[in-house]
């Protein structure tokens, strides 16, 4: 896939999923769920106070009486939407105004999480690159502060498969550095080249991974070529993996802000699908959301 229309398209005629939405009293969200259900994506139970999911609905101009109401205090949203989920319920747990904290507290809970088994949860969004012809998916930009090496191996195993979901049969992954020498004093740099090392075996597998590398190497094969380095992944990078969540954050939102691509959120490392968005994001960011989710649970049935 070159576009996010186009994880649209592949839908197609689906069954609806049901979203459980922890605190639904938000604007953005219930106008990027109406826009879901109206396209035949989803349905939803809005999980919060109801007065307050009502009054938020009023002041967004959305008719939510096609989706269901669970009343309940706003502090217990987060899990009660997770029960849900875990109980089978509902398809997709999303995060509404609950606190990112609060959220991830219950998607963890041993007893109703969806936490699948061995692997740690990462946020990757989606960019729609259109200079590029292609997605690049960035993580991670909101679950891990700082990885080590072992948790970049995760980020990586993470980030694959979701890749190949939108269409990419041997992802390609830039370990994003400042530079692309190794120097013992900068340690992104260290790990980068250990990934690198380890690409093809069987902590890496299914894709092709380059580090350290320049986020200008990984995205320009002009650049690449000036600078002689050589790679099957410079400028063909597909999955960008940044050092750090300041970076991912920072790289993720400068696209958004300055850039204008169009964009949407995928949460790996979960037993159902996540819609993990800032309670900033517009409500087309959240209704992009909402689809990947549709998406990637099509794929798993």
């Amino acid at each position: 896939m070159t576009t996010i229309a186009q994880a649209y398209e592949s839908l197609g005629t689906i069954r609806r999923r049901k979203v459980a939405v922890a605190r639904a009293d938000s604007e953005d969200a219930l106008i990027a769920l109406r826009a879901g259900y109206d396209q035949g994506l989803i349905s939803a139970v809005l999980v919060g106070e109801a007065e307050k999911i009502k009054e938020a609905a009023s002041l967004a101009g959305v008719d939510i009486s096609v989706f269901e109401i669970f009343d309940t205090r706003s502090e217990e949203a987060s899990i009660e939407a997770v029960k849900l989920v875990s109980s089978g319920q509902a398809d997709i747990v999303m995060k509404g105004l609950a606190a990112s904290g609060e959220f991830l507290k219950a998607v963890l809970d041993r007893e109703v999480g969806i936490r699948k088994e061995g692997s740690s949860l990462s946020a990757i969004a989606v960019m729609q690159a259109d200079n590029l012809g292609r997605l690049l998916f960035i993580t991670d930009p909101g679950i891990t502060p700082s990885p080590d090496l072992a948790q970049k191996v995760k980020l990586i195993r993470n980030a694959v498969p979701i890749a190949q979901a939108f269409g990419v049969k041997t992802p390609k992954v830039a370990a994003l550095c400042a530079a692309e020498s190794v120097s013992p004093k900068i340690q992104s740099t260290v790990d980068a080249a250990r990934l690198q090392e380890m690409s093809g075996s069987e902590e890496i597998f299914g894709a092709l991974v380059a580090g350290p590398i320049s986020l200008d190497l990984a995205i320009s094969e002009h650049a690449a070529l000036e600078k002689g380095y050589a790679s099957p992944v410079a400028g063909k990078a597909d999955i960008l993996l940044a050092p750090s969540i300041e970076a991912a954050n920072i790289l993720y939102k400068s696209l958004t802000y300055f850039a204008g691509m169009k964009t949407g959120g995928v949460m790996a490392g979960a037993a159902a699908p996540i819609i993990f968005t800032s309670r900033t994001d517009s409500a087309q960011t959240k209704l992009n959301t909402i689809a990947f989710a549709a998406f990637l649970a099509k794929g798993c049935e």
